[in-house]
C-alpha cells in the first residue's frame, strides 16, 4: 500500500463530503513533526475560505468526519491550523505484514527510463585518487538506486586516454625510463605511469627555471620549454597515427587498464560498458565539422575552431585547436552523441566534480545548438571535493591521496580497531580478514556517501570507524547483531515465520513506520540523485532498532506469540538494512 496516498484520499473525501468538491489545488499533507503526536498532519489554513470557520473549528470537524468514516483513524489532535491524525496499531500490523510477504518490498517494477551513468572517468597518466574514490562510489551508488526504481540503467566508464597528459607520461618514460616496466619494478602499472608523470613535471619546472633565468618571461618560458614542445609534438604524432608513438601508448596504457582493475575490484565498482576517448574524439571532429558547416562555430586566424556564447551569457568556447588536435569538449560532443544514438537513451547522467560544472553547461549549450533534442535530457551530477585532516594519510607523490593507499589503510585501521572492541574474538584468521575489509571499505563509503553530494567534505579515516553514531560499521555491526539473535533462535528450535499478533509497543510501532518509509527513501534518492537519503534512512532504523533492543526482551521474552513477533520484526529490519547498504554498495556481515 501507499500509504501518503492512502491518506491523500481518506482526507479528500472528507474534505469533499464537508465542504464540496475540491479544486485542482493538492492538499497539504505531510509527515507530522516529531515532537507533536500523529503520523500525517494536514494544513488547513488553504480550506478556511471553503469552511468559513476558524483554523481550529475546520480541523476538528474535518478529524471528527475522518475518525467516524476511516477504521484506520485511531486518534486526532488539532494544534492551531493543523490536524494531525494517528493511524491504529492494526493498520501498521497490516503494513507489517505486507512488508515481510513482499520478496521485492522497495523494488519498483522494471518500466522505467533508460539511463546512463557515466563514473570514474580517469586519466591514463596516474592512479586514482581520493577524489576519483567519492565519484566511483557515488556514481555507483546512484546507479544502485535508480535500478531499485525500475529504470534500465547502463554503467559506463569513458577512459581519458589521450591528450597532451598522456604524452607527458609518455616522453618522461621513454626519455629517463630506462626500459622499465611494472614487472621489473614491481609497481602497479598506474602507479608506474604516475610516477613519469611526475617526472615530466620535474623536468619541465626546472627547463623553465632555466629560461627564465636566461631572460624569458614565465609565460614564454612555459610555451618554449624543450620537453613541452616535444610532448605536444608527440600528440601530434599520436593524432597521425605514428607507428613508435602509438605502439608506446598501447604499451603504457595496458599496464594502467590493469592497476585500474584491481583498484576497482577493491572498491567493489564495476561497469556495463567502457568508452575511450581515443575513440569518440574523431566523431567530434566531424560534428565540429558540422557546426561550422552551419555557421554555428567560426575560426581564428590561427586555425582555431570556437562557438561564441556571450550572447548567452557564457564566453567563446574552444573546441579544435589551431594545430586541428582535440580539446575535452571536441571528444565530449563525439562522445554524447554516440552514446545517444547507440543505445536509444532517456537520460545521460555525468557523475563529474564541481570544477567542471561551466564545462558541462556549455557542451548542453553547444549540443542544442547543433538541433541535438536530448541534450536536455543530460544531467551534470556535480560533487563536491574530499578533504583530509593534515597529516592522515601520505600521498604516493606527495600532492593527491592515493585510492590503494586509502583502501589500504582503511582496512588496517579496522582491523585495529575491531581487535581492539573484541569485533573479532573468535573468528578465524580468514573471518578476521574478511570483516576487516567489509568493515573498513563500509566505513570508507558511508562517510563519503552520507554527505550530500554537492558539499565539500572532510574524511577523517578514524571517525569512520566508530562502531557508534553515525558510521558504516555501526550499522554493519546492528546487521550483524539481529542475525546472531536470528541464529540462535533457530538452534532453539523457535518458528517465527508466521508469527502475528495485534498488539504492538510504540517503539514497534515507530520501527513498523520505518520500515514503511523504506519505498518513500529510495524514490526520494533517486529523485534527487542523493545516497546520502539512503544512509540518513538506514541509520535511523539502524538506531531505533538498537535502542528497542537495548529496552526490550527477544529470545528471553515468556509470551511465545510475543517472541516470535519480536524475532520476525527483527528479521525484517536486517532485511531492509541489508537492501539499504546495498544500495551504497556497502557488505554487511552476518556475524562480527
Amino acid at each position: 500500500m501507499d500509504i501518503d496516498r492512502y491518506i491523500s484520499e481518506a482526507v479528500s473525501r472528507s474534505v469533499e463530503a464537508l465542504y464540496g468538491p475540491l479544486g485542482e489545488e493538492p492538499l497539504q499533507i505531510q509527515k507530522t513533526r516529531k515532537e507533536f503526536e500523529g503520523d500525517y498532519t494536514l494544513v488547513v489554513f488553504p480550506l478556511l475560505r471553503r469552511s468559513r470557520k476558524s483554523p481550529e473549528a475546520t480541523a476538528t470537524e474535518i478529524g471528527e468526519y475522518l475518525a467516524a468514516h476511516t477504521p484506520d483513524i485511531a486518534a486526532f489532535n488539532v494544534v492551531k491550523g493543523f490536524l494531525n491524525l494517528s493511524l491504529s496499531a492494526s493498520f501498521w500490523g497490516a503494513r507489517f505484514e505486507e512488508i515481510a510477504s513482499d520478496a521485492d518490498y522497495g523494488q519498483a517494477p522494471a518500466t522505467g527510463r533508460n539511463i546512463m551513468i557515466e563514473y570514474s572517468s580517469p586519466n591514463t597518466n596516474k592512479p586514482l585518487h581520493l577524489g576519483h574514490i567519492r565519484n566511483n562510489l557515488l556514481g555507483y551508488s546512484v546507479a544502485q538506486i535508480l535500478k531499485a526504481n525500475g529504470h534500465h540503467v547502463i554503467k559506463v566508464n569513458l577512459v581519458n586516454d589521450r591528450g597532451i597528459h598522456i604524452c607527458k607520461s609518455m616522453l618522461a618514460w621513454k626519455l629517463y625510463g630506462n626500459g622499465e616496466t611494472p614487472a621489473s619494478s614491481g609497481m602497479k602499472g598506474d602507479h608506474l605511469v604516475g610516477k613519469y608523470y611526475v617526472e615530466f613535471d620535474r623536468h619541465y619546472k626546472e627547463q623553465v627555471r632555466e629560461l627564465v633565468a636566461a631572460g624569458r618571461s614565465e609565460e614564454e618560458a612555459k610555451h618554449e620549454a624543450p620537453l613541452m614542445r616535444e610532448a605536444q609534438e608527440m600528440l601530434r604524432k599520436w593524432e597521425a597515427k605514428d607507428p613508435e608513438v602509438y605502439s608506446l601508448w598501447e604499451m603504457m596504457n595496458s599496464w594502467v587498464y590493469e592497476g585500474f582493475d584491481v583498484t576497482y575490484k577493491a572498491l567493489g565498482v564495476d561497469f556495463d560498458k567502457v568508452y575511450y576517448e581515443s575513440q569518440t574524439y574523431l566523431l567530434g571532429k566531424d560534428i565540429v565539422q558540422k557546426g561550422l558547416d552551419m555557421g554555428i562555430f567560426f575560426r581564428k586566424e590561427d586555425n582555431s575552431v570556437w562557438i561564441d556564447l556571450t550572447a548567452d551569457g557564457l564566453d567563446q568556447k574552444l573546441l579544435l585547436r589551431g594545430d586541428g588536435t582535440s580539446v575535452y569538449m571536441t571528444q565530449d560532443l563525439g562522445t554524447a552523441y554516440r552514446r545517444f544514438t547507440d543505445n536509444n537513451l532517456d537520460d545521460m547522467i555525468y557523475v563529474v566534480g564541481n570544477e567542471q560544472n561551466y564545462h558541462f553547461q556549455v557542451l548542453k549549450l553547444v549540443l542544442k545548438k547543433l538541433g541535438y533534442a536530448w541534450s536536455d535530457n543530460i544531467t551534470h551530477l556535480s560533487y563536491g571535493m574530499v578533504e583530509l585532516p593534515n597529516g592522515k594519510m601520505k600521498s604516493r607523490e606527495g600532492t593527491v591521496v592515493d585510492a590503494d593507499d586509502l583502501i589500504a589503510d582503511m582496512i588496517g585501521t579496522a582491523r585495529e580497531m575491531s581487535a581492539e572492541l573484541g569485533k573479532l574474538d573468535g573468528c578465524s584468521e580468514e573471518e578476521a580478514d574478511a570483516i576487516s575489509r567489509m568493515v573498513g571499505l563500509g566505513a570508507l563509503k558511508y562517510f563519503i556517501l552520507k554527505v550530500d553530494p554537492k558539499k565539500t567534505m572532510l574524511f577523517d579515516p578514524r571517525e569512520s570507524i566508530d562502531f557508534n553514531g553515525n558510521t558504516g560499521p555501526f550499522i554493519q555491526y546492528t546487521h550483524a547483531r539481529i542475525r546472531s539473535v536470528l541464529r540462535k533462535a533457530q538452534e532453539m528450535g523457535i518458528s517465527f515465520a508466521s508469527a502475528a499478533t495485534t498488539s504492538f509497543l510504540p517503539e514497534e510501532i515507530a520501527l513498523i513506520k520505518q520500515l514503511s518509509d523504506y519505498p518513500n527513501a529510495v524514490r526520494s534518492a533517486a529523485d534527487n540523485f542523493a545516497p546520502s537519503i539512503v544512509a540518513a534512512y538506514a541509520y535511523e532504523l539502524a538506531k531505533q532498532y538498537n535502542a528497542y533492543y537495548h529496552d526490550h526482551s527477544i529470545l528471553k521474552e515468556s509470551d511465545e506469540a510475543v517472541r516470535a513477533m519480536r524475532l520476525r520484526l527483527s528479521e525484517q529490519v536486517a532485511r531492509i538494512l541489508k537492501q539499504s547498504m546495498r544500495l551504497l554498495g556497502i557488505d554487511v556481515p552476518e556475524r562480527m
